[in-house]
């Protein structure tokens, strides 16, 4: 079956349509992406007017988008940004009312244990006790097992949006704000850790989102994988050293590095700052990037229930 999932996140509405079949991997075919930035639309915790016009016009655009591929099942889901809104289940109503997508609300930990069935799949059985850190928007998800069903999973309101808006609201930051938010991720981060201190320690270490790709792109090194695939590793020490040179760069000329993307030119500098930390509470050293991710998770799942 031809199958599309949109996902409306904090940063961005991604459409991603793929063909699945039971017994087998998704073949990506289309995809489609709006730059949304919800964040900034947040009033006193509500999405403001020209933030739900914006949702409006992204999702109606990606369920345009959705008919011409001949989907024959659209997944449609929201996260944060809108999770977490004063007038999130009024903007809910308005886009089932006006583009005629119902959008499923995944809760934190939901988003946590999506993600890691996606990176468990992807690196398989052998890859044994995986941990996994996920920057989105919104919120950091973090989930620790041996299964396709992880022991334990968690989310915290560190992502790489919410951060921004919150501590780093000068282009660039100054170190003082950098600061803040370093010493703000490390108390949340402090209460985070608790619930895996009694698992076993994991043997294969995993980060997801487009944050991170972002940032092992162009702090990690590429090494071979499996076939043609390339295997990325992201070293704490590699973060932290790039760290206070890309808080230096103005957002408008961030892209101009290696891996970083004008739709997260914005926030790197906030995720950069909350993986470091994530790493440093985790006591992890490096991780390698998984490129499947949340929307994966949901394709994978409802393969599942096909089959």
């Amino acid at each position: 079956m031809r199958l599309g999932v949109l996902d409306v996140g904090s940063n961005t509405v991604h459409l991603l349509v793929v063909e699945a079949h039971p017994g087998a991997r998704p073949i990506p075919t289309a995809s489609h992406k709006s730059v949304l930035r919800l964040m900034r639309y947040l009033e006193e915790g509500a999405i403001n007017d020209e933030g739900v016009t914006a949702i409006l016009e992204a999702v109606g655009d990606a369920a345009d988008a959705a008919r011409e591929a001949g989907i024959d099942e659209l997944l449609s889901f929201a996260t944060s940004a809108i999770r977490d809104a004063t007038n999130g289940e009024e903007v809910l109503e308005r886009v089932a009312r006006e583009t005629g997508v119902e959008l499923q609300v995944l809760s934190g930990d939901d988003e946590a244990r999506l993600t890691f069935l996606a990176v468990r799949r992807w690196y398989g059985w052998s890859a044994d006790r995986i941990l996994l850190f996920d920057i989105g928007g919104g919120s950091l998800e973090l989930a620790q097992g041996i299964d396709e069903v992880p022991d334990v999973a968690r989310s915290v309101p560190l992502g790489a949006g919410r951060s921004t808006i919150a501590f780093l609201p000068d282009d660039p930051p100054s170190a003082e704000q950098v600061s803040q938010l370093r010493e703000h991720a490390r108390k949340v981060l402090a209460k985070a850790v608790k619930p895996f201190r009694d698992l076993p320690a994991p043997d294969h270490v995993v980060g997801s989102s487009k944050t991170i790709r972002s940032l092992a792109k162009l702090a990690g090194d590429v090494e071979e994988g499996l076939g043609s695939s390339e295997r990325i590793v992201l070293s704490r020490r590699a973060l932290d050293d790039w760290t206070p040179r890309l808080a230096k760069i103005p957002a408008d000329a961030r892209p101009a590095l290696p891996g970083i993307t004008a739709d997260r030119t914005f926030q790197i500098v906030a995720g950069a700052v909350v993986l470091s930390e994530a790493m440093r509470a985790f006591e992890v050293e490096e991780l390698e990037v998984s490129p499947w991710a949340l929307r994966e998770g949901l394709i994978l799942r409802r393969i599942d229930h096909l089959s």
